[in-house]
């Protein structure tokens, strides 16, 4: 396929997948459970960090946190009790478990109390066309109360060669513009055109296959190697392509 028809190939692969139908089978579902702003990106966050694995047992294990925070996860995370945090001792999806949501909980809050809200801090160290100092910055941010060492293996660090597939997908759900009513785009102070492709196994083969990523590591330079390649084919939304990737790697075995 030349550049033409690879553009034209993806795009028909993103109406096919950024519709509705992909909200049933995808962890972006647990943010659209809330109304309220705060609640949505919290909920958002907390599903996004351990959304590795078997993707039935993240959705599971994402309802399970917003149970154990009584569903409404902004007023939990601000005025929990010593008590309510020991209700989550027994949480663990794969090798995040009750400590660290615990030290995610007190992360989260420290965030809001001191840094005016996850929307504001990702927002003041964004670049023209990136997000990863961003990501950097807060997770210095997020760790600077009192934390467990081990905790910080759940935020990525992409200024130490990491593709932050996680976070850069909790990014795309809150900044991307999705006329589909899949992202759910309530932060306005950052442009969509600054987010990054969620870089995972089936996202990279596919983009291997299709001739837009050379790298064989799924590493933060094959992360700008990618970038780079989808800005040529939508400079304002290039993260959309994230949904034909994904859905030709998982749905189509491409």
């Amino acid at each position: 396929m030349n550049q033409k028809e690879l553009k034209e190939f993806l795009d028909e692969k993103v109406i096919q997948y950024n519709n509705q139908d992909f909200i049933e089978s995808d962890p972006v579902q647990i943010p659209h459970l809330f109304s309220q702003k705060e609640d949505i990106e919290i909920a958002g966050f907390l599903s996004a960090s351990i959304a590795w694995g078997n993707r039935k047992m993240i959705i599971k294990n994402s309802h399970k946190m917003m149970e154990l925070m009584g569903n409404t996860p902004y007023d939990f995370v601000m005025s929990h009790s010593e008590d309510n945090l020991a209700d989550l001792e027994n949480f663990v999806h794969r090798t995040f478990n009750g400590k660290d949501f615990d030290g995610f909980i007190k992360g989260l809050q420290h965030i809001y109390k001191n840094h005016n809200g996850l929307e504001a801090v990702f927002a003041k160290n964004q670049e023209k066309d990136s997000l990863q100092k961003s990501i950097s910055e807060f997770k210095k941010i997020f760790f600077e109360i009192d934390h467990l060492p081990r905790t910080q293996k759940h935020i990525s660090d992409p200024l130490n060669n990491s593709a932050a597939k996680r976070i850069n997908m909790y990014l795309r759900w809150m900044v991307r513009q999705d006329t589909k009513g899949v992202d759910l785009g309530i932060w306005k102070t950052i442009s969509p055109s600054a987010l990054s492709c969620p870089l995972d196994v089936h996202s990279g083969n596919v983009a291997r296959k299709l001739g837009i990523l050379s790298r064989k590591q799924n590493d933060a330079k094959a992360l700008l190697e990618l970038d780079t390649q989808l800005r040529k084919m939508d400079a304002a939304d290039p993260v959309k392509y994230d949904f034909a990737l994904f859905g030709l790697g998982v749905f189509e075995g491409f």
